[in-house]
């Protein structure tokens, strides 16, 4: 028999569906439109076959984030998406025998980590009303304490914490040498970011994402911001070639075109407005909360029934298991105003009749 790490013999890993292209995807947070057709048709006639027998080059999209950010630099490290990003964080600085502390429910992937890397999940419960529970988080970072993980806006359940408890706890964090991860994979949607804070504390890490309002899921890029001593670290963990050269070079092309990624951010935001009025005005009480692009709400039938009923329709929604905290609901990825009514036809027709 060959050795196995143990770690893996006990690790699920729970992976998504495939042949999801025919469906309105509204489960996973993602753009269910995507980019502008005749901007992806402008990128996609430089991929040339020299273009993709060259190893890739990310010095041009290096300059766009800096430019962008207005930031030096050696303050980014590139990754193959947000959630490669965690895992070189995991790698660097989740020691064994140490303790990550997160908010549950949270995303799924820093559990998985924990339990990858061999260390103790400090999971802190979100509030029955969803309220972020500072002082218990606060009181979970201890000297054990090698990660602590925030996420702004929170996934699944949405949620911003003000920036002075933000502070509060990096500053605990930093007692105990632990570093704070900042995940940022939604804050276009709600217009609050802590990316400053990467500059003004060493012991902070934020997370940046192609993946969702850049509509760029599938070519798997994101990015690590933070003090040039952590980056270098994260850049010593990743592969030589991380982010593959399609993926940099859309991401570049975004980057330096203002007018689409602003176009992006009002086409969800009127898409939203109008999904919560709708829903307001059939008699439900759909959740934002200053979240993502997904909004929560409670249908009248069971969840499981009522995503089983959509998905005959090729509309796909998240729901949750027995036990959580968002059992009740069910989560709905918002998109242009076209969607959310196609959305709202739907499941109307379904839960209230």
């Amino acid at each position: 028999m060959v050795k196995i790490n143990p770690v893996l013999e006990k690790l699920t890993r729970i992976f998504p569906e495939g042949g999801r292209g025919d469906f309105w995807r509204l489960d996973m947070n993602e753009n269910p439109e995507g980019l502008p057709v005749d901007f992806v048709a402008e990128v996609r006639a430089k991929i040339t076959p020299a273009f993709l027998a060259t190893y890739p080059e990310p010095d041009r999209l290096l300059a766009a984030l800096a430019a962008y950010h207005h930031l030096p630099e050696d303050r980014f490290a590139l990754t193959d998406g947000s959630e490669m990003a965690i895992k070189h964080v995991f790698e660097v600085f989740a020691l064994p025998g140490t303790q990550v502390v997160t908010v549950t429910p949270s995303f799924a992937m820093y559990e998985v980590y924990c339990e990858m890397f061999g260390v103790t999940h400090q999971g802190v419960p979100l509030g029955e009303d969803l309220a972020f529970p500072t002082e218990a988080f606060l009181g979970a970072i201890g000297q054990d304490t090698s990660l602590v993980v925030l996420l702004s806006p929170n996934n699944p359940a949405g949620g911003l914490l003000p920036r002075d408890e933000v502070e509060r706890i990096i500053r605990k964090a930093a007692e105990h040498d632990a570093v704070v991860v900042i995940d940022e994979a939604y804050h276009y949607f709600c217009e609050v970011s802590y990316l400053d804070l990467a500059e003004r504390y060493d012991n902070v890490v934020v997370l940046r994402t192609f993946s969702k309002l850049f509509s760029l899921a599938g070519l798997r890029l994101g990015y690590a911001v933070s003090r040039p001593e952590i980056v270098t670290y994260l850049n010593r963990m990743r592969p030589t070639f991380e982010a593959n050269s399609v993926a940099l070079l859309f991401g570049e092309a975004l980057l330096r075109r203002l007018d689409i990624i602003e176009a992006l951010i009002q086409t969800e935001k009127e898409g939203r407005l109008y999904l919560m009025e709708a829903l307001t005005r059939a008699g439900y009480e759909p959740r934002h909360d200053h979240g993502g692009n997904f909004v929560l709400v409670k249908p009248e039938k069971c969840p499981r029934e009522v995503e089983a009923a959509l998905k005959e329709r090729k509309i796909l929604v998240k729901t949750y298991g027995d036990k959580h905290l968002l059992q009740d609901y069910i989560r709905i990825s918002t998109g242009s105003r076209r969607v959310m009514e196609k959305f709202v036809a739907a499941f109307l027709d379904i839960d209230q009749r």
